[in-house]
């Protein structure tokens, strides 16, 4: 009987593999679906006229690391460290590193699972059981030892569907990290840029509250003199204390965002606040960026990698649900020994095997696994939306960032020269109110319009480079890759 079953154990075994290896996935094969992207984008030519403004026809490649090209090295400072110390990257991470996780072991579902069990049992049996036996005959010694292996054959590739979605899964979650790293880059940059022209914008209004106290005090020494009247310097001091009356506000904004900027970087609200209190100008504007084709844009956005993927695991699960409605096939061997006594364990008569071929089909339950597959189906229709969505969505923000960014230095440039404008005719209506040739109202007036227009262009010149920060965040090029996945994250 022995010889029989292993003479029968190479013939199963061959068959196993034969059936395995000859298998096929059943399910939908995934093929990257046709999107429908324009050979240019529309409002790239408005960028470029700006840019031929300048005479400047050099471009920065999008995935160089954006930060680097406004010239300021506080900045710089700033986003390396948020992608070091950010805490949402780390929760990205920590995504990524359980989707590699659950992908592991789902390669090992493609494996035989080997056990190794031992056992030893003393039992003495009742003198019921065993009637008219003395009480040592009634005891019995066992012991027994093996190694079993069991393994799934995947003949309709339920695994393999299986293991081809947690890759995709895996994909996607690396997509969404490089999405994060997108995010926090330009959350930090965006907010650096705001916190200079706030403090940009404070400085106006101080240096306008200080040249409306001379004028106050202008004001105040001619009625003093009897050259002037009570009105004239109450209307004087009401626009000074409505100037004043700015700098609270501003002073807010900026605390804000030295709060929002060391929380980006992993730190306490307070952390940066003496670093950052002292002004900067706002960082150089780059000459010109290039926004490249709708084509490379989708090959460089996480976003719509990351919805690729999920399309595809979505894809791959259809697959996993199919093979439901087909029997699953094991093949399981265990090879053993067992004796009443120790020392008889490893003698030859005392081996054990077995190998057998299991079946398992719930043919009956197919009600249930059709409707699992309608539901993977319609998961998979879900997740091909959400990618076409993301592909539009990707180049709408690229679109309206390229209008954005352009029409905000046209509007920089005009709302400088207003400026320049504006302070001189408030200077030029100073000299003339001291000389008499013109009345207080005239000065108030040219005094509200610079502060109006100076303000404007810092606010303008601040929303410029927040345009540019915004068109490289839609660009979204290979830069954050420069941060290694693993240890550019700070140690938990």
């Amino acid at each position: 009987m022995a010889d029989s079953i292993l003479s029968a154990a190479p013939k199963a075994l061959a068959l196993g593999l034969t059936l395995a290896l000859g298998a096929c996935a059943v399910g939908p094969d995934y093929v990257k679906p046709d999107t429908a992207a324009p050979a240019q984008f529309a409002r790239a030519d408005a960028n470029a006229d700006t840019a031929a403004s300048t005479g400047d026809a050099s471009a920065p490649a999008a995935d160089d690391a954006f930060w680097a090209r406004f010239g300021d090295t506080e900045l710089t400072a700033l986003v390396e460290q948020a992608l070091a110390a950010n805490n949402d990257l780390k929760v990205a991470l920590a995504h990524y590193e359980r989707a590699n996780a659950e992908l592991r072991g789902a390669k090992f579902d493609a494996l035989p699972v080997i056990t190794a069990s031992a056992n030893g049992q003393d039992i003495r049996s009742s003198a019921d059981q065993l009637p008219g036996v003395d009480r040592d005959g009634r005891d019995t010694k066992s012991y027994d030892a093996g190694v079993g292996a069991s393994w799934e054959l995947d003949l309709f590739g339920r695994i393999r569907r299986s293991i081809e979605a947690g890759r995709a899964d895996t994909a996607a979650s690396a997509a969404d990290l490089a999405a994060a790293q997108v995010a926090i880059a330009g959350s930090v940059a965006r907010t650096y840029v705001e916190l200079r022209g706030l403090q940009e914008r404070l400085r106006v209004a101080q240096d306008n509250a200080a040249n409306q106290r001379e004028t106050l005090q202008l004001v105040d020494a001619r009625v003093g003199a009897g050259g002037g009247t009570d009105f004239d310097s109450a209307r004087a001091r009401a626009q000074l204390e409505t100037t004043a009356a700015r700098v609270p506000a501003l002073e807010a904004q900026i605390a804000f965002a030295m709060h929002r900027l060391a929380v980006l970087t992993g730190r306490t609200p307070d952390a940066l606040i003496a670093e950052l209190q002292a002004p900067v100008a706002l960082p150089t504007l780059p000459e010109r960026l290039d926004a490249g084709t709708p084509g490379e844009l989708l090959r460089r956005r996480p976003d719509v990698a990351a919805a690729e993927q999920r399309l595809h695991a979505a894809t791959a699960r259809v697959g996993v649900a199919t093979a439901d409605l087909f029997p699953r096939f094991t093949l399981g061997g265990l090879l053993g020994t067992q004796a009443v006594s120790t020392g008889s364990l490893f003698e030859r008569d005392s081996e054990t095997h077995l190998l057998a071929l299991g079946v398992d089909w719930s043919f009956l339950d197919v009600g249930h696994v059709r409707a699992r597959i309608a539901a993977s189906g319609a998961d998979a229709e879900a997740a091909l939306a959400q990618y076409r969505q993301s592909v539009l969505l990707a180049l709408e923000d690229t679109e309206n960032a390229l209008v954005r960014y352009a029409k905000a230095r046209a509007e920089d440039a005009q709302l400088e020269r207003a400026a320049t404008d504006s302070a001189e005719a408030a200077r030029l209506a100073r000299v003339r109110y001291e000389a008499g040739a013109a009345g207080l109202l005239e000065v108030l007036d040219a005094e509200r319009s610079r502060l109006q227009a100076q303000d404007a262009f810092a606010d303008a010149r601040t929303r410029s480079v927040t345009g540019a920060v915004a068109l490289y965040q839609a660009l979204a090029g290979g830069w954050p890759q420069h941060v290694p996945q693993r240890e550019g994250i700070a140690q938990r």
